[in-house]
């Protein structure tokens, strides 16, 4: 099976998902983008088909990695691949103001997305110790159908759990590029002061969390409101509720008094929502490289985003 996570770089301590080569953290977006392997151009070529010593084209172009020939996708003709220096390129002038720090850049699924994750001047940090570091996640697809995205991306730094956010302030949208208009940076740099809005948000809905109890009964209900029992798991006469749980369900519950970081706001919907960010990041998965893939850019990043919703209800009703 073809390895999730092709190159990818990383300045500081080790990620927390364990991969990577390690580099310095005063990189421009250029040079981290040469040391995570992602310095290559893709073109497009006319896809045809040849049958019998005849050709004819498909009205299609297929999107080639120039360094080795790797085709990553088939496009149309109204197509505009964004080259990952332009991508990169749009972190240049917050690193060289200061304001950001690239930290890690990579290539997942053989080169068909790249991405880049810098970390921005901004945190917070609340009951006695618990801090949380502010990045943003900017991802370049090289696949049909995908559009460039940026997400503000809160990182809980005691036990590394991840989240990610749309940066419009519309919660039902996303910043996302598409390729069948030119990739304009400006445009998506007015988005950025949504950032630091959106980490003040955070903050206070953390304080929230973690000013709000929960029991035992809610906080069975709240992870088998995240993690349903499926239909087909087996209900025994006399099992107790931890039995009945799905293994998620489960994990979660296993870890809630023993996760990184559980002695701040221990009893609290805090404490609660985080047991789900940590299995999910950290336990599920075949391997850190599924994990990472996931937690960014699967399943499991909106499982996080409804984990957090969920909590903020069940505190609310606390």
């Amino acid at each position: 099976m073809a390895h999730l996570v092709e190159t990818m770089a990383y300045a500081g301590e080790v990620p927390w998902h364990g991969l990577g080569v390690p580099v310095s953290n005063d990189l421009t977006p250029v040079q981290m983008m040469e040391k995570a392997g992602v310095d290559w151009r893709v073109q497009e070529v006319e896809a045809f088909i040849e049958y019998n010593g005849n050709r004819k084209s498909t009205g299609q172009k297929a999107l080639v990695r120039e360094t080795d020939g790797k085709i990553l996708t088939t496009v149309g003709e109204n197509w505009n691949p964004v080259q990952n220096e332009d991508a990169f390129d749009f972190f240049a002038e917050y690193v060289n103001a200061g304001d950001m720090e690239m930290h890690t850049a990579g290539s997942l699924k053989d080169g068909q997305l790249v991405w880049a994750l810098a970390k921005v001047k901004d945190s917070f940090e609340i009951f006695g110790g618990d801090r949380v570091d502010s990045y943003l996640l900017f991802s370049n697809p090289h696949i049909y159908g995908k559009s460039i995205d940026i997400r503000f991306t809160p990182i809980r730094v005691v036990c590394n759990n991840t989240l990610t956010f749309a940066l419009d302030s519309k919660a039902d949208r996303q910043v996302k590029v598409g390729h069948r208009t030119m990739f304009d940076a400006s445009v998506v740099k007015e988005q950025l002061g949504i950032a630091t809005n959106k980490m003040a948000k955070y903050q206070e809905i953390a304080s929230f969390l973690g000013s709000k109890r929960f029991n035992q009964d809610t906080y069975i209900d709240y992870i088998n409101e995240v993690f349903p029992r499926s239909s087909d798991k087996r209900i025994r006469k006399g099992m107790d509720q931890i039995e009945m749980l799905s293994r998620n369900a489960k994990m979660a519950y296993d870890v809630l008094h023993t996760q990184p970081g559980a002695e701040y706001a221990e009893g609290s919907w805090w404490q609660a929502f985080n047991s789900i960010t940590y299995i999910t990041d950290h336990v599920q998965g075949r391997n850190q490289e599924n994990r990472l893939a996931n937690s960014w850019f699967g399943y499991n990043q909106t499982r996080k985003r409804d984990a957090l919703q969920t909590a903020i209800k069940y505190a609310e009703a606390a």
